[in-house]
């Protein structure tokens, strides 16, 4: 029995699909208020439960042999990026799971004191690599399917909104890849107890997005380019009634701050292990937009 938290977001959907196409019993770990029909519909376990709960995260875990934590925060790093991780991996080691992996993200060891959801995936590594679990930990640049809304919006209006410096690079890797290496970390020898970065299989410019998405939807792009200065005004503004947006809003700065990328030898070293090659986000994009 695999669990999978996080079940219903962008990889954890994902993996659920890999699974129960390969016949694997799946737990999914899903909030009530998610939508989780599909999942359901083939044939996942449909655990019902709050993240922040010990006692939900204890009764997921029963009879489970391996655990697949994809879940983000939703603003709460504390409670789910950090305890719930600490929480399923204590009982990962107290009900014996053979393998463990763990969705973090590129950059989590380099101490980025204003992104808490930094600071736990990188305090949640930490203690999974001393837990004595077999484990694979993946640090992925960023997701293809998140730029989706955005290439929509792209395709109704023309306008791409790029906020910070626009020569800052990424290597954007397809969500179904991601999904992919996810799935087989757990039977690969290569993969067991290591920390891979994961992008795609090209260093892109920030302003190469927009680009791409002129050449999906034939269409000149009108970029809108704020400075990154804007997003330090509104954390000030939000500092003033609601510190907790306000620290969610470091990790938001870190991201649009800072380059997250993958080295070539990182991007080959992943494609030989998991033995595929990694698909562009202009063949992602072109995919799910049917374009």
């Amino acid at each position: 029995m695999f669990l999978v938290t996080g079940a219903t977001g962008g990889i954890g959907r994902r993996v659920v699909r890999l699974l129960r196409e390969q016949e694997n019993h799946v737990r999914a770990f899903v909030r009530l208020t998610s939508r989780y029909g599909e999942l359901e519909h083939r044939g996942a376990n449909i655990f019902i439960g709050d993240l922040r709960q010990q006692q939900d995260i204890q009764k997921a875990c029963q009879d489970v042999r391996y655990i697949i934590s994809a879940h983000g925060s939703d603003g709460d790093a504390l409670s789910l990026d950090y305890r719930a991780n600490i929480e399923l991996i204590d009982r990962a080691k107290a009900n014996g799971v053979q393998h463990f992996v763990f969705i973090s993200v590129l950059g989590a060891d380099r101490g980025y004191e204003d992104a808490p959801v930094f600071k736990a995936k990188r305090a949640v590594e930490k203690y999974l690599e001393t837990s004595g679990l077999n484990y694979t930990i993946l640090r992925p640049a960023g997701l293809a399917s998140d730029l989706l809304p955005s290439a929509e919006r792209f395709r109704e209006t023309g306008l791409y909104l790029l906020v910070g410096d626009p020569k800052n690079r990424t290597s954007i890797v397809s969500t179904d890849d991601l999904a992919r290496i996810v799935v087989d970390s757990v039977t690969l020898e290569a993969a067991r107890n290591q920390i891979f970065a994961v992008g795609g299989p090209s260093i892109l410019l920030r302003e190469d997005i927009p680009k791409i998405f002129s050449r999906v939807f034939n269409k000149e792009p009108v970029v809108i380019n704020p400075p990154l200065f804007l997003v330090d005004v509104v954390r000030g503004g939000f500092g003033l009634f609601n510190p907790q947006a306000q620290k969610s809003l470091g990790t938001f700065r870190t991201l649009l701050a800072n380059e997250f990328f993958c080295k070539h030898e990182e991007i080959a070293k992943v494609e030989a292990i998991f033995n595929f090659q990694l698909e562009t986000l202009e063949n992602f994009l072109r995919r799910y937009l049917a374009v």
